[in-house]
């Protein structure tokens, strides 16, 4: 058998791999990353892990076979465990193999936090903080524009957009509902009693970008490499529905290509596209300084509409759907190689 690299699945895509039904997990194109890199994938899921082995998937010569095999060295986690059942077996998992990317459900104000601290990434970083009544209402003092998000969701769930009209009543924007105009008192109370007792944080709206008068952002895949370096692996463009404010495709947004949004906004696309690629990799350089273990992200970041670059927030799966959709063949199967790649980098080393 040639080397090993495990590849760590939620249990549901794992039990899927036989019956071809894994989601937006493409396994194929792990498998034939792995081929090309000489190396074996060996699929599995933290219910069936034990101190010592593993009952996982390996695929050889073109077909699967169901075999309990020593903990993998290096493991590339592509699972959320999100209990502390799935903590516990994580920690199983790590006292016997490098597992890289092994928190990947990241709390956006501790991300926040953490590259505040680097003084080349402050710039990038629209004002954050942690959601209170007291904070609230400081911040409508302060800013035209805002977000109220949850710190630990996904797709764009929760989020509200908080805008002063010019009749001194704000604009609130909730999920598919019509937006309501509210005065200062009324918009808190509402916005309130959404949060809840729920994590959740204010952030500074970004006056992003439009293609068509709809608001967009992109979706950065920042990857670690051969080298073990992190590589920008490829950028696509998010425009938000008609009438929406979040830009995720699962709430109704559009893939496009970032040369085109670029183009749209009067942008010379090739000097931005390069410009941010390079705000990306300094974000993702500091980020793993703190989170060594990080190596494949996608990062949403916004350019507003003077050509400033902004991040959003980071994604710790990225399931790489923008490419596909845009047909970007080369650079979809690549997000899949290029984690392998590092894998690899990890065991020769």
């Amino acid at each position: 058998m040639r080397i090993v690299v495990g590849i760590l699945l939620d249990r549901k895509t794992y039990l899927g791999i036989l019956r071809q039904k894994t989601g937006y997990e493409r396994i194929d194109l792990y498998n034939k990353a792995a081929e090309n890199l000489g190396i074996t994938p060996f699929y599995m899921c933290l219910q069936h892990i034990s101190e010592k082995s593993v009952l996982g998937l390996c695929y050889e010569n073109k077909k699967y076979r169901l075999i309990r095999l020593p903990i993998p060295k290096v493991t590339h986690n592509r699972a959320m465990t999100l209990t502390s059942y799935l903590q516990k077996q994580l920690g199983v998992l790590s006292n016997s193999s490098i597992v890289f990317n092994g928190q990947n459900r990241h709390d956006k104000l501790r991300i926040h936090k953490l590259l505040s601290t680097n003084k080349s990434v402050r710039d990038y970083l629209p004002e954050s903080m942690a959601y209170s009544s007291e904070q609230l209402i400081d911040a409508m003092e302060r800013l035209s524009s805002l977000y109220i998000k949850p710190t630990n969701s996904s797709i764009g769930k929760g989020v509200i957009k908080v805008t002063k009209k010019e009749n001194e009543e704000w604009q609130l924007c909730w999920s598919n509902i019509e937006p309501k105009m509210l005065s200062d008192k009324k918009a808190q109370a509402y916005i309130h009693e959404k949060v809840g007792t729920q994590s959740y944080l204010i952030q500074q709206a970004i006056s992003l970008a439009t293609y068509q008068g709809r608001p967009y952002d992109l979706r950065v895949s920042a990857q670690r490499g051969d080298k073990g370096k992190w590589q920008i692996t490829g950028i696509a463009g998010k425009v938000a529905a008609s009438g929406r404010h979040v830009t995720n495709l699962a709430k109704g947004g559009e893939a496009r290509r970032c040369e085109e949004l670029f183009r749209a906004s009067g942008f010379d696309p090739y000097r931005m596209k390069a410009d941010v690629e390079q705000a990306s990799l300094i974000i993702a350089e500091s980020l793993s300084e703190r989170i060594p273990a990080m190596a494949d992200v996608g990062l949403d970041v916004g350019v507003d509409q003077f050509g400033r670059i902004k991040l959003i927030e980071v994604n710790g799966r990225d399931q790489r759907y923008e490419f596909k959709q845009l047909k970007m063949v080369q650079t979809f199967n690549n997000t899949y190689e290029t984690p392998l790649r590092y894998a690899k980098f990890l065991l020769n080393r």
